[in-house]
């Protein structure tokens, strides 16, 4: 029955039932390992896992890269292709309870097409995991953090990529004062951030940014029958962009790291998490980033959370991360190149040893569906590593139809929580009311600034034209005055005229002078006369007197 305890999962045996592995339930959060080529069955072997920490109880979250893990949804079909291939591994097995049934599935989405979005936030997310996604050198890694720091100096929200990008530019204005602070703030470095940003933005960033932000208890929960809640990711889109992807998943990780209780180890795991594709997590990741992958996987184990990596080749995980995969299952690996050659070596030396079997060459050997595995015991020894069949699946294998998975969506426990996006007030909006009231104020100084200008530029235009009237009328003033003596100088002059003509007018003419002359003469010969008579009657008389 589906819930009921039991102390493990079974994983596969030999032809005939001989050496069967079981993945024990109370080792199951000692994280495990998955690798093999291309085609050799490492979904088969994921999704088996995945069904029996479901029906024990233990939620599970898987990255579903190919589509291929939707099928956990639905029952397989006696009518598919793959059914006589596993109904006759069953028989090769002797695993005689072996039926087909579903598990609880929860479909999620970053871009929220396939399944619910998930989101987070900026600040959730921290400046290390943000750096990582958008590529920065150190430099601009401690502008970032930088950055942070003055937000939550400032109670400023950081909650989708508009607050961060806001933070930023604010930070570049106040570059003079933080430098002083807190040591160099280029503007350069703010625009190579902005850049990256930019980037994450042409990435699909916009949409994990953001609120309402996933609450992990949504992951970790069982359903009324008591199977765990499988949360599925679709992951193909986001295989476009890697750094997001393996970001994401980190980010998960710290999550369930920092917010899980202590509990040691448990009877059985609070949850599994399943990172396909893993060499994404690791690839040019730099040695703060590998650090911390390090820590999260070997803490993490007494939050009673398990990390199962699934990769093509294991030499892609780190040695400090694969030394802490005690769980392991190999399927066939290639070794047509020296790398390929290495790879099968370092997978061989992983295993304890096991006389009856040469491991490197059983690698290269093994057939579709094979494995060889080592998993911890009960006392938490690693068991010898046997090369095992393994089991069927009786989950689909394969995707869901596009009709099929919307009805997961929506019947499922999460509902529509997540499905719309909320925009509170935060960074950017209180840097932009900042902004306009500062803008305000500064338009309303400069108004106050450019009327004291315009009134100062007035009065001096107005003692300007005030000098001009005032030279005006003196020019007027003098000019009128010059016209005055100008007139005086011209009535003097015609007056002199007058009289000169007058005078000129006076004079006798040569004819007048002849007769005044004449008549002078004239004049002067009877005055003569005149006169001689008269003084001749005179003195006559008194002559005669006497």
């Amino acid at each position: 029955m589906a819930g009921e305890p039991t102390s493990g999962i079974f994983i596969g045996c030999e032809a005939g039932g001989a050496n069967p592995q079981q993945l024990e339930l109370k080792r199951a959060n000692r994280h495990g390992l998955i690798a093999g080529a291309t085609g050799t069955g490492k979904t088969v072997t994921l999704q088996g896992i995945v069904e029996g920490l479901s029906v024990a109880g233990v939620p599970c979250f898987v990255a579903d890269v190919k589509g291929d893990l939707s099928g956990l949804a639905m029952a397989g079909s006696p009518t598919s292709k793959i059914h006589p291939i596993f109904q006759q591994r069953a028989a090769d097995i002797g695993m005689t309870d072996w039926t087909y049934h579903d598990v609880p599935v929860q479909f999620w989405d970053l871009f929220g097409e396939q399944g619910h979005p998930i989101r987070t936030t900026v600040s959730e997310m921290g400046p290390l995991l943000l750096s990582r996604l958008m590529n920065l050198n150190e430099v601009q890694e401690g502008v970032l953090n930088i950055a942070f720091n003055v937000a939550d100096k400032e109670g400023l929200l950081l909650l989708d990529l508009d607050d961060l990008q806001s933070m930023l530019v604010h930070c570049g204005e106040e570059a003079d004062q933080l430098t002083l602070q807190y040591g160099n703030v280029t503007k350069q470095s703010i625009g190579s951030i902005q850049r990256s940003l930019l980037q994450l933005r042409s990435q699909g960033g916009d949409h994990f940014f953001g609120e309402p932000a996933l609450e992990l208890h949504d992951f970790i929960g069982v359903d009324d029958q008591g199977r765990g809640f499988v949360n599925v990711l679709a992951a193909d889109r986001l295989m476009a962009s890697p750094r997001l992807y393996a970001t994401f998943l980190l980010w998960l990780l710290s999550e369930l790291f920092e917010e899980l209780p202590e509990i040691g180890d448990p009877d059985k795991p609070a949850l599994c998490f399943f990172f396909d594709e893993a060499h994404l997590l690791f690839d040019d990741a730099p040695p703060g980033l590998l650090e911390k992958v390090e820590q999260v996987v070997r803490l993490i184990r007494s939050k009673g959370v398990g990390v199962y990596f699934i990769t093509q080749n294991p030499i892609d995980i780190p040695d400090k991360v694969a030394a802490q995969l005690n769980n392991r299952i190999q399927h066939k690996l290639n070794a047509f190149t020296p790398r390929d050659q290495q790879a099968v070596k370092a997978a061989a030396d992983t295993f304890r040893i096991n006389p009856a079997i040469e491991v490197a060459t059983a690698i290269t050997e093994l057939k579709i569906g094979e494995a060889l595995v080592s998993l911890l015991q009960p006392d938490g020894s690693p068991s010898p590593v046997q090369r095992v069949l393994i089991k069927p699946t009786s989950t689909r294998v394969g995707p869901l139809t596009p009709e099929e998975r919307n009805i997961i969506i929506t019947t499922d426990a999460v509902g529509v929580k997540y499905d719309t996006l909320l925009d509170r007030e935060s960074a950017e909006e209180i840097l932009k009311a900042k902004g306009d009231e500062a803008a305000a104020a500064a338009a309303e100084l400069k108004a106050k600034t450019d009327s004291e200008k315009a009134a100062a530029q007035q009065a001096k235009l107005d003692a300007v034209a005030a000098k001009e009237a005032a030279r005006a009328q003196a020019a007027q003033a003098r000019l009128e005055a010059q016209q005055q003596r100008e007139a005086e100088r011209q009535r003097a002059a015609e007056e002199r005229e007058a009289a000169r003509q007058a005078r000129e007018a006076a004079k006798p003419t040569m004819a007048d002078k002849m007769i005044q002359s004449a008549g002078r003469s004239i004049a002067s010969s009877v005055g003569r006369q005149l006169g001689n008579q008269l003084l001749r009657g005179i003195f006559g008389g008194l002559l005669r007197g006497r």
